[in-house]
């Protein structure tokens, strides 16, 4: 919801699809920059500590966003605005998922509970969008960041009290002169962070060609219909990959759902009605799952227990300034071009990122009893099923 509000919000008080794309921007790459600090965070003192001051800080720093943004404040204020909005993004998804890791690792469950949480995750994309476009066109136009800011809040909190599950944090090379190496110094989380910006790509493009589309066919309330289409695609393949008993191994799985992806991706701009638009969304969003959920799998084997809130937090944050830049892009060329451009950027983001993918998907898979270190922590790693 908060993408697309600040899009609905910003476009309405400026007129421009490139000014709004700009300040969305600001939010993602903010985020991506300050996602992983916080899981280094979580790690070391715990999820709780973490999430609540950071809820309480994006619920005040939204409310200062709209505000500004609807007093006519000056481009550059919005953006200075976007910066705290976007690094206290509480990074809920990265903390489930280490609470996951840490109940099932190294269990054949493990690939069924990243798949229940992308279709939960994907559960938001499909309602988010349909409730910021109805609250933003249809009561007001700040009404969708309104209610993002205290859904957030709320859920943030809920979460935060849920003390039995969460993971333990600490321990030995977390403070004090011990090492602590990044997540991202693990080279298969390098290449799985490239992947997931190509997966940003899509996530932005999508939303802001689809605005430009809708608003170019004079019907703007249909621009969370074909999103949630789009997002509906994500869940149901989410549903699919975690009922089936999969006997090719999670980086098999993520190279071939990546391709498919590419090629899908590739025929956005293709598409010139309504229809169309959303049946190739569908499917793009059915490409989406295989890929995030395998990536996340790989993360367990490939990355210490005592570093995984951050890698999360890294793969998340390279999805956010995936969107980023491609909400820039997207904007600026929907601005000039009309809408049929801005869907060149998921083209693009997609094989690019494949071709990182396939030429170094060999780092994917840790090297038997190689020991990997990360934050002064030794861990022997397991070999990993291709």
């Amino acid at each position: 919801m908060l993408t697309i509000g600040i899009v609905l919000l910003v476009q309405h008080t400026t007129g421009s699809y490139g000014d709004a794309g700009a300040v969305a921007a600001v939010t993602g790459v903010s985020m991506a920059l300050f996602a992983p600090q916080s899981g280094r965070l979580a790690d070391r003192f715990g999820q709780r500590a973490v999430l609540i001051p950071g809820v309480l800080v994006h619920t005040a720093a939204v409310g200062a966003l709209t505000a500004l943004a609807l007093a006519g404040a000056p481009l550059w204020v919005l953006f200075a605005a976007a910066v705290p909005t976007g690094a206290s993004v509480p990074q809920v998804g990265p903390m489930v998922r280490a609470r996951w890791a840490a109940r099932l690792g190294g269990s054949r469950l493990m690939p069924t509970a990243a798949a229940f949480e992308s279709v939960t995750d994907e559960f938001t994309f499909v309602v988010g969008p349909v409730l910021a476009t109805a609250l933003c066109t249809g009561v007001h136009p700040a009404a969708g960041l309104i209610a993002e800011a205290g859904l957030t809040l709320a859920g943030g909190l809920l979460f935060a009290a849920q003390r039995r599950t969460q993971p333990a944090f600490g321990g030995p090379g977390t403070g004090g002169r011990g090492t602590r190496a990044s997540a991202l110094s693990v080279p298969g989380v390098r290449v799985l962070a490239v992947a997931f910006l190509g997966i940003g790509s899509v996530f932005g493009g999508m939303q802001v060609s689809l605005t430009a589309f809708t608003q170019e066919i004079g019907q703007p309330g249909m621009n969370g219909l074909l999103y949630g289409l789009f997002a509906a695609g994500n869940m149901l393949a989410g549903i699919a990959v975690g009922a089936i008993a999969w006997k090719s191994g999670p980086r098999r799985r993520m190279v071939a759902g990546y391709a498919g992806l590419a090629i899908a991706a590739s025929l956005l701009w293709t598409a010139h009605s309504a229809v169309l638009l959303g049946g190739l969304g569908l499917v793009v969003g059915m490409f989406i799952a295989p890929a995030l959920i395998s990536g996340f799998t790989l993360v367990e084997p490939l990355v210490p227990a005592s570093a995984r809130t951050e890698a999360f937090t890294w793969l998340t944050g390279s999805v956010a300034l995936g969107q980023a830049a491609s909400v820039t892009v997207a904007g600026r060329l929907a601005d000039t071009h009309g809408s049929t451009a801005g869907f060149l950027v998921p083209l693009a983001g997609t094989v690019l990122a494949l071709v990182t993918l396939v030429v170094l998907r060999s780092r994917l898979v840790p090297r038997p009893h190689s020991r990997t270190v990360a934050r002064g922590v030794g861990h022997r790693v397991p070999a990993a099923v291709d």
